[in-house]
């Protein structure tokens, strides 16, 4: 019966995480219509300051959240698990989520970037990255319901192989002591750290959406909101990610982050571009 509770308290966190995020990205558009309809600020400088912190709140809420639905369970988060409970985890939190930055600047650049190149692009990225969120949504929750087990994701046992074997490379090349594992220096540990995680992180579906993000949202609220919500996901991943992947099955952050996804393609579709 302890089992049994161990994947409900686990969707209990992601629940609580998104729950939070979504709510402050949808307060910010509800609250943007309520003022509209009750005759807001009229002043020349009133409807353009709320008009750029309605856009990087909403931005800042939506890329968290995407972040949160993505990043919980998967490869990186793993990698981050497994390295902190053989290293340091402040040196393993620090390389994995210093790798994840430079790839959310990185994919925030592509995203805002490439629309200017074309004139008048503005309204197609906005509806191809509400048609990229809707298709990641749908393939989210088709694995999700065709996801048998209950249990933790595969993807656990997929990395500690891996690194187990790049355990061995290291350590047959230095003569075949397993004792150089625990002594490796603050330098080795952030450089294997940040490697392995921005070489996770390449092509993946974060990625992908926080460029469709910045393509279509404001690119300093994607970005800000992406960066602590990959420092968020880390952090748990270091201070007990093997613990907390034991206990959230794969199939509930299938479906939340699938219902997520769903949810900003369906709002994106409502509200249309921004002017």
């Amino acid at each position: 019966e302890v089992r049994s509770m161990r994947p409900m308290q686990g969707a209990n966190v992601v629940g609580v995480l998104l729950a939070a995020s979504l709510a402050l990205s949808l307060g910010d558009d509800l609250g943007d219509e309520g003022a509209r309809d009750m005759g807001g600020d009229t002043s020349a400088s009133g409807p353009a300051a709320k008009s750029v912190i309605s856009a990087f709140r909403s931005a800042f809420g939506e890329a968290f959240a995407v972040i949160l639905a993505t990043e919980v369970g998967d490869k990186t988060f793993f990698i981050a698990a497994i390295m902190a409970m053989r290293h340091s985890r402040l040196v393993t939190w620090s390389g994995a989520v210093g790798a994840l930055v430079v790839m959310t600047v990185l994919s925030t650049l592509v995203g805002h970037v490439a629309p200017l190149l074309i004139p008048g692009s503005h309204v197609y990225t906005h509806y191809a990255a509400a048609v990229l969120f809707m298709v990641f949504g749908v393939r989210m929750l088709r694995e999700g319901f065709a996801t048998s087990h209950g249990g933790a994701s595969d993807e656990l046992e997929e990395v500690e192989l891996e690194l187990a074997k790049k355990q061995d490379i290291e350590a047959s090349e230095e003569g075949g002591s397993m004792v150089a594992v625990p002594e490796a220096s603050t330098r080795t540990v952030l450089l294997q750290a940040f490697t392995l995680t921005f070489l996770a992180e390449w092509g993946d579906r974060s990625q992908i959406a926080t460029i469709a993000l910045a393509a279509a949202k404001e690119p300093f609220g994607v970005t800000i909101g992406a960066c602590i919500g990959h420092a968020l996901c880390t952090g748990l991943a270091v201070l007990g990610g093997k613990l907390l992947a034991s206990r959230i099955s794969e199939r509930t952050v299938l479906l939340c982050g699938g219902g997520l996804f769903v949810l900003f393609a369906i709002l994106s579709f409502l509200q249309g571009p921004s002017d």
